[in-house]
C-alpha cells in the first residue's frame, strides 16, 4: 500500500464535469489499495477573476485583504470535490490551509511555509477519509490567511507529501510531463522519463511553467519524489528526483521566457558603492532581478542593465526614479520586447563547448545576444522576443534533442541545422 498526494491544477477542476473526473481518479487510486490525499487549485481562471474583482473596487488592494479574497478560490474547488466524492459513496473531508496545519511567515501574496502540522490529515486517513486540501494558502503567526504566490498549490502539495511521509507527490495538470522544450513551438520536443531536481529547478526558474520552482526546491531539500503527469490520461509522466549515477545528456531541456523586461541605467557614476546602493534599493522594494550586465567604464560613468519580471517593473521604475537623482544619474531605459532562452543540463558540468555551440548557432542565424548568464548547469541568453521561437527550434536541433534524430553529426553548421529542420517539417 502506497501513500500518495495527488495535486490537481486549475484546468483539471475547471468545471463540475472535470471535478467529477478528478473524483473518479481519486476513487481509482483508493480502490486500488493506496491511500490518497488530494490538493486542489482554484477552478480554471478563478484566481484571475478574483484579482479583477479586487482591482475593480481598489486599484491598490491591501495585501492582507487580497490574500483573504484569493484564498476563497481553492476553498470552492476543495468543497465541490468533497461533495463529488460523497455523492459516489466515499468518505471525504476538505481542509483549508489553516485546517491542514500549513503555517507560513507573514509576507502576504508571497508567503513561505515555515511549519507543517498534518495531524488532521493523517487522522482523517486513519479514519478512512479521502482528505482534500486547499492549495496556495496557509496561516501566519497572527492567524491571518496568506497565499504562496502564483503556482503555490504545487508547493502546498509537496509540503503535505513531506509532512505525511508520502511515497510520491503526483502533480496533475493539462500536460503529460516534462518535455525537452515547449512542444507547442517545437514539434520535435519529446517527453522525459525522469529529470533531476537540479535540472527541474533551473528549468522552472527560467520559464518552464509546468512546476513552481519553489515546489521543486522544497522537494529537493526534503527528498520528495514528484511525478508530473496529465489529469486527462492514464499515461505515465516524468519523475523528478535525485539524478542517477548514469551519464547525463549534455543538455536536458530548453526553456524560454517572454515575461521579463530589460532595464538599462545610463551613465551611472563608476565609483565604489554606487551599484550597491542601486541594487539594495531595488531589492528592498521587492524587485526580483535576474541577469545583470555592466559595460566598460567611460569618462567615469558606466551603463548597467538588469532583467526583471514584468510584474516587478512598476516597483523598479518607482525605485530608480527616487534613487538615481541622489547618486548623480537620472536616465534609464526599458526594453519590453525581449525574451530569455535557457539551456539546462547536468552534463554541461563535464562537457566543454556548450557555450561555443550555442553562440555559433545564434550568430550564424543572425540572432543577436543582448546578455548572457550562466551556472554550472545552465546557460541563459537574452534575445529579441520576435526571435525566440526560431531560436528554441534551432538550439533544440543543435544539441541533438529532436526526438526523430534528424541529424547524425554533432557539429553541424547553423545553415545545415536550419536546412534539415525545414526538410523534417
Amino acid at each position: 500500500m502506497s501513500l500518495i498526494v495527488a495535486k490537481f491544477g486549475g484546468t483539471s477542476v475547471a468545471s463540475p464535469e472535470r471535478i467529477i473526473n478528478v473524483a473518479k481518479r481519486l476513487v481509482s487510486i483508493h480502490d486500488g489499495g493506496d491511500r490518497v490525499v488530494a490538493v486542489v487549485s482554484a477552478m480554471g481562471k478563478t484566481t484571475d477573476e478574483l484579482m479583477g474583482l479586487a482591482n475593480a473596487v481598489n486599484t491598490n488592494p491591501p495585501a492582507r485583504e487580497l490574500d483573504r479574497l484569493l484564498s476563497t478560490g481553492e476553498q470552492v474547488s476543495m468543497t465541490l470535490l468533497a461533495l463529488a466524492l460523497e455523492a459516489m459513496g466515499y468518505k471525504a473531508i476538505s481542509f483549508t490551509g489553516r485546517q491542514a496545519g500549513i503555517e507560513t511567515n507573514g509576507i502576504h501574496n508571497k508567503a513561505k511555509i515555515m511549519r507543517i502540522d498534518n495531524k488532521r490529515i493523517t487522522d482523517a486517513l486513519d479514519e478512512g477519509y479521502i482528505p482534500i486540501v486547499a492549495g496556495f494558502q496557509g496561516i501566519d503567526a497572527n492567524g491571518d490567511i496568506t497565499t504562496l504566490g502564483r503556482g503555490g498549490s504545487d508547493t502546498t502539495a509537496v509540503a503535505v507529501a513531506w509532512g505525511i511521509g508520502a511515497d510520491v507527490c503526483e502533480i496533475y495538470s493539462d500536460v503529460d510531463g516534462i518535455y525537452t522544450t515547449d512542444p507547442r513551438i517545437c514539434p520535435r520536443a519529446h517527453k522525459l522519463d525522469s529529470i533531476s531536481y537540479d535540472e527541474m529547478l533551473e528549468l522552472s526558474s527560467v520559464g518552464s511553467g509546468v512546476l513552481q520552482s519553489r515546489a521543486v526546491e522544497f522537494a529537493k531539500k526534503w527528498g520528495v519524489t514528484i511525478h508530473s503527469r496529465s489529469a486527462f490520461s492514464e499515461a505515465k509522466g516524468t519523475l523528478i528526483r535525485e539524478e542517477s549515477a548514469m551519464e547525463q545528456a549534455v543538455i536536458t531541456g530548453i526553456a524560454h521566457d517572454t515575461s521579463e523586461m530589460k532595464v538599462t541605467i545610463r551613465r551611472l557614476p563608476d565609483t565604489i558603492g554606487v551599484a550597491a546602493r542601486v541594487f539594495s534599493a531595488l531589492a528592498a522594494n521587492m524587485v526580483n532581478m535576474d541577469m545583470i550586465l555592466q559595460n566598460t567604464s567611460l569618462d567615469g560613468t558606466t551603463d548597467i542593465s538588469f532583467t526583471c519580471p514584468a510584474s516587478d517593473l512598476g516597483r523598479a521604475r518607482e525605485t530608480l526614479e527616487e534613487i538615481l537623482p541622489e547618486i548623480g544619474a537620472n536616465q534609464f531605459d526599458v526594453d519590453e520586447d525581449i525574451a530569455k532562452i535557457s539551456l539546462v543540463g547536468t552534463g554541461m558540468k563535464s562537457s566543454p563547448g556548450v557555450s561555443a555551440r550555442a553562440f555559433r548557432t545564434m550568430a550564424d542565424n543572425n540572432i543577436n545576444i543582448q546578455a548572457i548568464s550562466t551556472s554550472p548547469i545552465r546557460l541563459s541568453m537574452v534575445i529579441d522576443a520576435a526571435e525566440v521561437e526560431r531560436a528554441v527550434q534551432l538550439l533544440h536541433t543543435a544539441f541533438e534533442l529532436d526526438s526523430d534524430s534528424i541529424f547524425e553529426e554533432t557539429q553541424l553548421s547553423a545553415e545545415e541545422i536550419a536546412d534539415k529542420m525545414k526538410k523534417g517539417r
